[in-house]
C-alpha cells in the first residue's frame, strides 16, 4: 500500500537548508507538491542553488541569534510543517574541550533549535507537524563528543516537550535521530579527513560505518523521506516519538 504524503497547498520551514540533509528536505518537499518553503542557513549561496519550483522564501542568518529570529518571524506567514535540521559537529574529550568549543555546538545545535522551533510553533495557527534533527549520539553515549552529544540528548527532550505542548494546537512534534550519514558535516572533522587523505572519501566512509550493523551510512536523501513520512498526514497518529535511522548502531 502507497504512504500518502501529498504537501499540495502547503508551507514549511526548513532550517539548515542550504546543504546535507536540510537541502534533500527541500527537495524532497518541492517533489511532493509544497506550495511555499521558508529555507534557512547561513550559505546564502547554497540557498539560492537549490533550485526549487516552489515559491521560496530565502533567509540567510545564525539560527542561535534570537535578533535574526525576531526580524523574521514576522515574513514567515503561515506554517503547516517545520524541519528544524541546522547544527553543527565536532569533537573533543571533555578534559580538554574548552568552553568556547561547547558553546558554539550548543548556540547552534540547541539555542537555535529552540528559537527556530519557538518561531515555527507560533505560525503553526492552524495546526502542523514539526521534525527535529537528533542524533544517536544523543541517545548513545560516545567519547569524545560531549557538546555534540549534549545538545542533540537535549533536543530530543526539548521536542517531546514541545509534542506535549502542540498537541491541544494539534501541532505534532517527532525526532529523527541519525547514525552515520554521508554530509559534509564530516568535513569538519580532521580525523575524517586524514582518513579521506589516506583512503579517498568511499573508503574513509566504509571504515567509520565498519561499527554500524548495516556496514554502511545512510545518505541524506534517505533520511529527507523518513522526514517527509513523520511531516505527512500518515504520521498523523506519531508524536513526540524518537525514530532511530542508525543503521542499527544504536543496539
Amino acid at each position: 500500500m502507497a504512504i500518502e504524503t501529498d504537501f499540495t497547498g502547503r508551507s514549511a520551514l526548513v532550517t539548515g537548508a542550504a546543504s546535507g540533509i536540510g537541502a534533500a528536505c527541500a527537495r524532497w518537499l518541492d517533489s511532493q507538491g509544497i506550495a511555499r518553503l521558508v529555507v534557512v542557513d547561513k550559505d546564502a549561496a547554497g540557498l539560492a542553488a537549490l533550485g526549487l519550483t516552489c515559491e521560496v522564501a530565502p533567509h540567510s542568518g545564525d539560527v542561535g541569534d534570537a535578533a535574526f529570529w525576531q526580524a523574521i518571524e514576522p515574513q514567515l506567514g503561515k506554517l503547516d510543517h517545520a524541519v528544524i535540521n541546522a547544527g553543527i559537529a565536532d569533537g573533543a574529550p571533555i578534559r580538554e574541550a574548552s568552553f568556547e568549543h561547547w558553546r558554539s555546538i550548543l548556540s547552534v545545535n540547541l539555542d537555535g533549535a529552540f528559537l527556530s522551533l519557538a518561531a515555527a510553533m507560533r505560525a503553526m495557527t492552524a495546526g502542523g507537524s514539526v521534525v527535529m534533527l537528533g542524533s544517536v549520539s544523543g541517545i548513545k553515549p560516545m567519547v569524545g563528543a560531549a557538546a555534540y552529544s549534549a545538545s542533540k540528548a537535549g533536543l530530543i527532550h526539548l521536542a517531546r516537550i514541545a509534542a506535549l505542548e502542540g498537541a491541544p494546537d494539534k501541532i505534532r512534534v517527532n525526532t529523527i535521530a541519525p547514525g552515520g550519514v554521508d554530509t559534509a558535516i564530516w568535513n569538519s572533522n580532521a580525523d575524517f579527513r586524514k582518513m579521506i587523505d589516506e583512503l579517498g572519501r568511499e573508503n574513509a566512509l566504509a571504515a567509520m560505518a565498519g561499527a554500524t550493523p548495516s556496514g554502511r551510512f545512510a545518505n541524506a536523501d534517505e533520511i529527507a523521506e523518513t522526514i517527509g513520512f513523520l511531516l505527512s498526514d500518515a504520521a498523523d497518529n506519531i508524536t513526540g516519538a524518537v525514530l532511530s535511522s542508525d543503521g542499527g548502531f544504536s543496539l
